[in-house]
């Protein structure tokens, strides 16, 4: 419920009231029942409330049964959870796939709406111009279906294309995946000085944005921060965003950030890895981030300790994973992130290399101090020796010449 509120809110909602129904199994017709919904009737008259949320998912029927009891307009989670998308989308891609999200939700739900989707009034007569109309809206909508997911294979190809330029260059992609708000823009921002929107409302970034990053060991990387995942995250979300979270299943590693301070944060993970899962990228090698470690005391920040008691919150003690305990506010930890990034990156790894080079060979000197880290340097007459760390890729350059 609380999760629930903090969504409401970030989509411009002023929470009244919360009312919570416990019985063994839904009502088909209304979910929560009829006596219960009297009492919710009452108290939407109580506060002259617009909108009535639920938590659960309801079906066409259910939502319409609702709306025409209580007088006021019915959404369930998905549909909050579309309206918070439609309004945070900025790029031509994220408005797409909303679009199409907003779409897939709507089509089962145009049969039966009455007067809203028919020209003529209900009555004998009525029922052949009330079907066409509907028809007519189903096909509309089908055809704009088509549309959209035919410009979203478009932008899949142009995301392909850029992969494989990327992939010309031995530059490995980190996605940054996490629930939301636990603090992946501001990471993104403390590692790459990029400026993202950093805001404490659920979804706050939904276009994904890739920027440089160096690594202590000067390998270059690119950085993804990608959309937040959520509790029964609704499928025609992780559908209509296949192109965006294609990028955390082509990543070479992913950075599973966690608010370390919520209550609750094992079942963040475990959902996380859930979706991950669901996408194909459950393969994909991580690192736990433990973020927001300033919010925990002094004897609490201990990376080894905080993982162990959040998988088994999880339910995923089993699972391999590399924590690193940060705080993206305060930059604590940072530097500890990054030197362990460099250690289990599977890309281009990291070598030790000792060059035999001419006295005057200043171009090659120059790729080893930008690409790689020098360790010594000797020179004796017309040679100069160097012991280097440099990427696999710039030692096979290097022998090729």
């Amino acid at each position: 419920m609380d999760e629930l509120a903090e969504l409401s809110a970030s989509a411009g909602a002023q929470i009244l009231e919360r009312v919570i129904q416990s019985r063994p199994a839904p009502e088909a017709a209304t979910l929560i029942g009829r006596g219960k919904v009297e009492e919710l009737g009452a108290t939407v008259l109580s506060h002259d409330a617009d909108v009535v949320i639920f938590d659960q998912d309801l079906s066409p029927t259910q939502q319409r049964n609702l709306e025409k009891a209580l007088d006021t307009k019915v959404i369930d989670r998905t549909q909050l959870i579309l309206d918070i998308f439609a309004s945070r989308a900025r790029t031509r891609e994220g408005r797409l796939q909303v679009e199409l999200a907003q779409l897939n939700y709507m089509r089962p739900r145009l049969a039966g709406r009455g007067v809203e989707m028919s020209r003529l009034g209900g009555g004998i007569g009525t029922r052949g111009p009330g079907e066409t109309q509907l028809e007519t809206d189903r096909r509309r909508i089908a055809q704009r279906i088509k549309k959209v997911e035919d410009e979203l294979e478009g932008v899949r190809a142009g995301r392909a294309l850029h992969r494989r330029r990327r992939n010309a260059v031995p530059l490995a992609t980190l996605a940054l995946a996490g629930y939301t708000n636990a603090g992946k823009s501001t990471l993104f921002n403390r590692l790459t000085q990029a400026g993202v929107l950093a805001d404490a409302r659920m979804f706050a970034t939904l276009d994904p944005t890739v920027r440089p990053l160096t690594l202590p060991s000067r390998r270059r990387v690119l950085l993804s921060d990608t959309v937040g995942f959520i509790r029964n995250l609704p499928t025609t979300l992780v559908k209509a965003f296949r192109a965006t979270l294609e990028e955390v299943n082509e990543a070479a590693l992913v950075l599973h950030v966690v608010d370390a301070a919520s209550a609750i944060a094992g079942e963040h993970i475990s959902h996380v890895l859930k979706v991950l899962a669901e996408i194909g990228a459950a393969e994909v090698p991580q690192i736990l981030v433990l973020n927001k470690t300033d919010r925990l005391g002094p004897d609490a920040v201990d990376a080894a300790a905080l993982q162990s008691r959040l998988l088994g919150q999880a339910g995923s003690s089993h699972v391999e994973l590399r924590a690193v305990a940060i705080s993206a506010l305060t930059g604590s930890g940072i530097e500890r992130l990054l030197a362990t990034i460099d250690e289990v990156l599977p890309l281009d790894p990291i070598v030790r290399a000792t060059l035999d080079l001419e006295a005057g060979d200043g171009a090659t000197l120059a790729l080893l101090h930008e690409f790689g880290r020098v360790l010594e340097t000797r020179y004796s007459s017309d040679r100069v020796s160097v012991d280097a760390e440099i990427p696999e890729s710039l030692q096979r350059r290097l022998n090729n010449r």
